[in-house]
């Protein structure tokens, strides 16, 4: 059948199909055609189906050219009751800088202007802002009988692991989200028409706690990892996926009123986004990989929720909202909050949630040798062109097929740093940090610290692209270090090809990766402790 499409449609005319194809059974259903039936007008949709009339002959009953769409999965949600309560979101965007993407080095050469033109055209949020019932906010609820303080539970589960692989690249249009899905993709499509609330890798989802509990109302932290589509066909795919979504609400605890709403992408470090683009019509095309720096992205209630009307005992309106739309005056009560928990303890406990590996604290890369000095301890640090705790990429991917999700940082957090033996190790042994190439080469350039640079400049002289694995002393002098790239092949290999005994396999563990990783630690341990001052 692949063969009979390409034949009939070219390689662009297959590449449109199979991202609408999204069952990949050949033919395209109603509900498959209706995200591009939407965009068209009913000529071109006409167009459009006399192309596709052979494979769409099994629907002969689907009419493409109705300019009456099924109902939304919005449409199809209940009207907003009068006597409830309502609250405005307003939308806050700065376009990603260019000048941040690694490849404004070079003027972008080699990057077509059409390949970047949905991320130079989006400039704004799509929706300014939004009226929303704080009903639909009842999915940031705990569970019935989880009502712990910090402890985190998942609002949209991840489905992906290393092991089950990713999401195909070869899409334009999200799916219908269902059930708690919806008011994160309603949230989210006021940035953008296409956001996916479900990343094409490991980990997905959306992860929330508890970080206060009063007599009658939550604060929920909440952390989401999310992406967007920017290109629309004939375009070839734009993903961008901020590093994640994090922010608070607090609600009653019957999602009656809403007192507060937050949702941002942190922008405290350098680089916060990751891009990827195809430049073919397959699955198997080139992939290009960037990242960069967006200043803000945020979402934010203009005030507490409050009804339109107010009714007395008897369901009489004694007041209501004037015709200016300007909300009804109330003045609310102060929240005596009972169980408090920190931002920052809240913060890690979602982001264990979502990276296991994390059980290691990882501190800033001049506050873990400072504490390397204070305990005498050696330093296991990682540093790569991509960050390690959220989803911006670990590194370009090799030219020809493309694989978002198995960079060398993402497989390295998704496997050795979380196993248990590594984790014990780092825990007992050693002091953990990683670092963005970016950062040490901006602390590399900056004269106003001499000591910040050193400990720069002895990293950067070890780093090879795409990560660097590192055992320094305190003083930041390296003892020993191993390439991602170099690792990941000695542990894809057989153990007898395995010439170097320095990284030669255990039988302790069963994961050659692992054991090759204890086996590095170990080494490091050996030429690090005896050079610690006693």
């Amino acid at each position: 059948k692949q063969e009979s499409a390409l034949k009939s449609l070219g390689t662009e005319g297959l590449f449109l199909f199979s991202s609408l194809d999204t069952d990949r059974d050949m033919y395209i259903s109603p509900e498959e055609f209706k995200p591009i039936a939407e965009k068209l007008t009913a000529r071109q949709a006409k167009k459009l189906a006399h192309c596709y009339y052979p494979l769409l002959l099994r629907f002969p009953d689907c009419s493409v050219e109705s300019s009456t769409p099924a109902a939304s999965y919005e449409e199809e949600e209940l009207p907003l009751d009068p006597s409830e309560e309502t609250l405005t979101i307003e939308a806050r965007f700065q376009p990603l800088i260019p000048e941040s993407m690694t490849k404004s080095k070079d003027g972008f050469l080699g990057v077509s202007r059409l390949a970047l033109s949905g991320l130079r055209n989006w400039t704004a949020a799509a929706l300014p802002s939004a009226v929303f019932a704080a009903r639909h906010f009842r999915p940031f609820l705990p569970p019935r009988g989880h009502v712990e303080l910090g402890e985190p539970w998942w609002i949209i589960p991840s489905e992906l692991s290393v092991f089950t692989g990713y999401l195909s690249n070869n899409r334009f249009y999200p799916p219908p989200p269902k059930g708690k899905e919806v008011i994160i993709h309603r949230l989210l499509s006021m940035f953008h028409p296409r956001p996916f609330v479900k990343t094409r890798f490991a980990p997905q989802g959306a992860v929330a706690c508890l970080t206060a509990i009063s007599d009658f109302y939550y604060t929920v932290m909440f952390r989401i990892h999310a992406e967007f589509q920017l290109s629309e066909p004939p375009d070839f795919p734009f993903w961008f996926s901020p590093g994640q979504f994090t922010g608070h609400i607090i609600l009653s605890k019957d999602a009656t009123h809403v007192r507060d709403f937050r949702l941002f992408v942190p922008n405290h470090r350098s680089l916060n986004v990751d891009m990827e683009w195809l430049y073919g019509a397959s699955e198997s095309s080139n992939m290009e990989v960037d990242i960069g720096y967006i200043p803000q992205m945020e979402l934010e209630a203009v005030g507490p929720s409050v009804p339109s009307v107010i009714l007395d005992e008897d369901g009489n309106v004694i007041d209501s909202r004037p015709p200016s739309g300007e909300p009804l005056q109330f003045v609310f009560e102060e929240i005596e909050w009972q169980q408090e928990l920190s931002w920052e303890e809240a913060a890690r406990r979602l982001e264990v949630a979502m990276y296991p590996f994390k059980k290691v604290t990882y501190l800033p890369f001049t506050e873990a040798f400072d504490q390397a000095k204070a305990k005498n301890k050696l330093v296991h640090s990682i540093l790569l062109w991509g960050a390690l705790d959220d989803q911006r990429g670990s590194g370009p991917h090799s030219s020809g097929l493309a694989i978002p999700g198995t960079g060398s940082g993402r497989t390295l957090r998704e496997t050795v740093l979380e196993s248990s033996p590594i984790l014990a190790l780092l825990n007992e042994s050693f002091i953990s940090t990683w670092s963005l190439v970016r950062e040490l080469e901006d602390m590399q350039n900056n004269q106003e610290n001499p000591s910040h640079k050193k400990l720069a400049d002895l990293h950067l002289e070890k780093y090879s692209f795409p990560v660097e694995m590192m055992i320094c002393l305190p003083n930041g002098t390296v003892v020993h270090h191993i390439n991602a790239n170099y690792f990941l092949d000695i542990t894809s290999m057989k153990p007898e090809d395995v010439e170097n005994n320095v990284f030669s396999f255990s039988s302790t563990f069963e994961d050659p990766s692992t054991a090759t990783y204890m086996q590095f630690l170990k080494e490091g341990l050996r030429r690090g402790l005896p050079l610690l001052q006693p």
